[in-house]
C-alpha cells in the first residue's frame, strides 16, 4: 500500500480472503454498541434481503450452538437445503457462515466483504458511527443466504442477549430460548428477571416461541411476552416434555413427548443439558411440521438426532489418556459439567485444566465444578481478554476450604501448551483429564490434540 493516506487508499477493495478476515476482526474495537439503527441501514441499502428467507431465531444463555447444530442436522436429514449462522467459531472464521453443513467458500466471503466495506466506511464518518464486526458478519451471512445460497430455512443463532441483539434485525418463522442464567451480565444486567427480559427480545408478534426456560421468575416474563405479542409460548414441562432415560459413554437416549408426537431419541452429545436441547429442537420442528407444512419423518428426526456433533462440547478427543473438552464457562455451564462427568464416564482421579476470559462470573463457576477435582491446572488463553491464571489460583484459595477436596492440588502454568503437557503426563490411564472454560482456549486445544493446523479462532 506504501505510505500513501487518505480516501483512496482506504477503499481499496479487499484481495484475498486473509485480507476480508483481517478488515472484518479489525471493527472489534467498536465493541458490542447495543442497537439496531446501523444493521438496519446496512440492509436497507442492500434492498433488504433478510426478507426473502425463512429464519428460526435462536437465542439462551447456553446450549444456542447445540440447539443450532440439532435442527440443521434433521433438517437436512429430512432433505431441506439450510444456512446455519453460529458464533463464535471453533476452528476457523467460516465456520460461522455455513450451508449445508459446509463453510462459505472463502472466495465468497472475500466477495461479499468487498460488497460490504464501502458501505461500512461510509458509515463511519456518519453519527452513527462504524457498524460493529458482529453486525458486519451478520450482514455478511444474510448476503450470503439471500444472494448466494437460497436456503430453505436459516438456523439462527443469536450473539448476545436478544433484543437489542444484531440478529433480531431479521423477522423469524420461529423463535426459539433455550435457557437463561448469568452471562454477559456486564451487558444484559445482573438478575434473572432483566436477563430474561432481554431474551424475550426475540418474541415477534404472531410467531411462535418454544422454550425449555426453567427459572419460575423467567418463564412469567416468557408467558407475558408471548401473550402481549399474541402468540403461542411452547414450554417444556408445559406443552412438551422430556425425559433421559439411559446413556453410556457412547451417547444417551431420552423420551419426548409433545403436542403433536412422542418417541424416543438417540443423541451422541452428552450431558442432561443435551437432552433438554434436543427436546428443545425437537418441538421446534413439530413446530415447523404442523404449521408450516414442512415434512419431517420419524426416521430422518432419529437419523438426524443421532449424527448431531458438536465440536467442544463434552467431547472425547483423546482416548490415551483420555482428555475431554468443554468450552463450559459460566455458573451453568460448569453446574452441567460437573453434573455430567461422575455420570458418564470411570475414572479414578479427575484433573481439570482450565482458562478463563477476565470478564466472567469465576467465582459461582468454581464451585460447581472444584468438588469432583483431584488436580486443577489453571493456565491463560492466548486472547487478549485473558483472566490472569495467577488471579484465578487467588480465588480458588479463598474459596478452597468450603468447596475442594482436601488433596487437591493446584498447578500454575500460564503457557497454556505446557500446561496441556501437564495434563497429558498427570492423566493415568484410569483417570480422566479435562479441559475447560473459554471457547478460546478450547478451540486452540482441540487443533493441538488433533493435530488441526487451521486454527483460527475467536468471535
Amino acid at each position: 500500500m506504501g505510505n500513501h493516506n487518505g480516501a483512496a487508499v482506504e477503499l481499496a477493495p479487499l484481495k484475498s480472503y486473509e485480507e476480508a478476515v483481517e478488515w472484518i476482526n479489525g471493527l472489534i474495537p467498536f465493541g458490542i454498541r447495543p442497537g439496531l439503527e446501523r444493521i438496519k441501514k446496512l440492509l436497507e441499502q442492500l434492498g433488504n434481503p433478510e426478507r426473502r428467507l425463512k429464519f428460526i431465531h435462536v437465542a439462551g444463555t447456553n446450549g444456542k450452538g447445540s440447539t443450532c447444530a440439532f435442527l440443521t442436522e434433521v433438517l437436512l436429514q429430512s432433505g431441506y437445503s439450510v444456512g446455519t449462522f453460529t458464533s463464535p467459531y471453533i476452528t476457523k472464521f467460516t465456520n460461522r457462515f455455513r450451508y449445508n453443513g459446509e463453510d462459505i467458500p472463502e472466495e465468497v466471503l472475500l466477495e461479499l466483504a468487498n460488497k460490504l466495506q464501502p458501505l461500512v466506511l461510509e458509515m463511519a464518518v456518519t453519527e452513527l458511527g462504524s457498524p460493529t464486526m458482529f453486525e458486519v458478519s451478520t450482514a455478511l451471512a444474510i448476503l450470503y443466504y439471500a444472494e448466494k445460497c437460497f436456503p430453505d430455512v436459516v438456523v439462527w443463532e443469536t450473539g448476545l442477549g436478544g433484543r437489542m441483539d444484531v440478529t433480531n434485525v431479521v423477522h423469524p418463522v420461529i423463535s426459539v430460548i433455550t435457557n437463561i442464567g448469568m452471562d454477559h451480565t456486564d451487558i444484559l444486567g445482573e438478575t434473572i428477571p432483566e436477563i430474561a427480559a432481554e431474551k424475550a427480545g426475540i418474541i415477534k408478534p404472531g410467531v411462535p416461541v418454544v422454550s425449555t426456560v426453567t427459572q419460575p421468575e423467567a418463564i412469567k416474563i416468557l408467558k407475558e411476552t408471548a401473550e402481549r405479542n399474541r402468540t403461542t409460548l411452547y414450554l417444556a414441562g408445559e406443552q412438551f416434555y422430556f425425559e433421559r432415560i439411559e446413556g453410556d459413554e457412547e451417547g444417551q437416549t431420552f423420551h419426548f413427548s409433545g403436542p403433536f408426537r412422542s418417541l424416543n431419541l438417540d443423541i451422541t452429545l452428552q450431558g442432561d443439558h443435551q437432552c433438554a436441547n434436543a427436546a428443545c429442537a425437537m418441538m421446534c420442528l413439530d413446530v415447523l411440521r404442523h404449521y408450516m407444512a414442512f415434512v419431517i419423518e420419524d426416521d430422518n428426526i432419529k437419523k438426524g438426532f443421532h449424527a448431531t456433533q458438536w465440536a467442544g462440547r463434552l467431547e472425547l478427543v483423546s482416548s490415551s489418556p483420555r482428555i475431554v473438552l468443554d468450552g463450559a464457562h459460566n455458573p451453568e455451564g460448569a453446574e452441567s459439567l460437573a453434573n455430567s462427568l461422575p455420570k458418564i464416564y470411570k475414572y479414578r482421579k479427575l484433573n481439570l485444566m482450565m482458562g478463563m476470559l477476565a470478564n466472567k462470573h469465576h467465582e459461582p463457576y468454581l464451585k460447581h465444578i472444584l468438588p469432583i477435582v483431584d488436580t486443577l491446572i489453571l493456565t491463560e488463553p492466548d486472547f487478549r481478554r485473558k483472566m490472569d491464571a495467577k488471579a484465578l489460583g487467588d480465588i480458588v484459595e479463598q474459596i478452597r476450604e468450603k468447596y475442594a477436596k482436601e488433596s487437591l492440588q493446584i498447578i500454575i502454568e500460564q503457557d497454556w501448551k505446557n500446561a496441556l503437557e501437564m495434563l497429558k503426563s498427570r492423566t493415568e490411564a484410569e483417570d480422566l483429564g479435562v479441559v475447560s472454560g473459554t471457547l478460546y482456549l478450547i478451540a486452540d486445544v482441540r487443533s493441538k490434540l488433533l493435530g488441526l493446523s487451521d486454527s483460527e479462532k475467536g468471535w
